[in-house]
């Protein structure tokens, strides 16, 4: 050691602006928060500072400029991030579900009526994860870009994982053990929106993270988006109570609360046996519960309204059970 004091490495000025306590601190500009997640996703970043960045960001919260510049880092980096054409992004990234993933049965109806869904997400944990509701479904996860382009081109949906999409994203998901929680990782993926679809579906899991959302999807130019608390941290309706739900259209955000769907004794969600071959006898009839059916419909009319916002709520959900009753009943044994 010669004594002199060690160069401070270039990330140190992004924990300086926002670590140096409560009267210096300050969160980063959108182009700042570009910036640092560059770095990070670069892997120009220590452990040391990666963990105490996030840990700060998480103990305040991140702000809508510093997601957004988050998000734009992030899909600087996808390839082939104008190949697909896309008309609803359907982020799935709860890691541990307590309820079976319905909302898998609502992307499969809506793409069979000719909207393009292109879903992505981590594998989680548990036996009910989305992955593992797909399978039970028949659908196999893309192995990249060019194979969802495929799925989407013969039946309107593709899973594509983050792991695919974006490694050096996914790998930051493997911080939650480390340091306990979820970081901002978990937020700028959710509004990742890898190939712009025009609208979005969102489920959150945190109803303080509503307003979050939704500014930050106007700070990026989201045509149209729909953000409100899901089972779980999915977008999935729970019909047994209102739906408050944030709006974005255009330049524009408005709230609208959505009404329950089922009343009297409320399905067990929590208490469900996690067994995705429920999945399967829901969509071919052979289980038909009324928690879970309202579930399916209502999170299809949520995206109804969203891809045609001059559709009312009543017409959104008669139109949803329609779909629902008419299904083709009979999926494909193998994949």
């Amino acid at each position: 050691m010669n004594g002199h004091p060690a160069e401070p490495h270039p990330f140190a000025a992004f924990l300086r602006t926002v670590g140096r306590g409560p009267t210096l601190s300050r969160p980063l500009e959108e182009e700042e928060a570009q910036r640092a997640m560059e770095a990070i996703l670069e892997g120009a970043v220590e452990p040391l500072q990666l963990g105490a960045f996030l840990l700060v960001l998480r103990y305040r919260t991140e702000t809508a400029a510093e997601l957004a510049g988050f998000v734009r880092a992030a899909r600087a980096r996808i390839a082939g991030a104008s190949e697909l054409a896309v008309d609803l992004d359907w982020p799935s990234y709860a890691d541990r579900h307590r309820q079976l993933p319905y909302f898998l049965l609502a992307a499969r109806l809506l793409a069979g009526s000719g909207v393009r869904v292109l879903m992505h997400g981590i594998s989680g944990e548990g036996p009910a994860t989305t992955p593992a509701g797909l399978a039970a479904l028949g659908i196999d996860a893309a192995r990249s870009v060019a194979d969802a382009r495929r799925q989407l081109d013969r039946t309107g949906f593709a899973y594509l994982p983050l792991a695919v999409l974006l490694p050096e994203l996914e790998a930051l998901f493997a911080l939650r053990p480390l340091l306990g929680l979820r970081t901002a990782v978990h937020t700028l993926a959710r509004e990742l929106n890898p190939f712009h679809a025009p609208a979005q579906i969102q489920g959150i899991f945190h109803p303080t993270y509503l307003t979050l959302h939704r500014d930050t999807q106007l700070r990026l130019g989201q045509p149209r988006a729909v953000t409100f608390k899901g089972g779980g941290g999915e977008a999935q309706r729970n019909p047994e109570k209102p739906c408050r739900c944030l709006m974005v259209e255009g330049a524009e955000g408005r709230e609208e609360v959505w009404p329950p769907l089922t009343a009297g004794e409320p399905h067990p969600w929590r208490r469900e046996e996690l067994d995705c071959r429920r999945l399967r006898a829901l969509w071919e009839g052979e289980w038909e519960p009324a928690g879970p059916v309202a579930a399916v419909t209502g999170t299809v009319a949520l995206a109804l309204r969203l891809l045609d916002p001059g559709r009312s709520m009543a017409e959104a959900q008669h139109l949803a059970e329609t779909m629902w009753r008419e299904r083709p009943r009979r999926l494909p044994s193998g994949r």
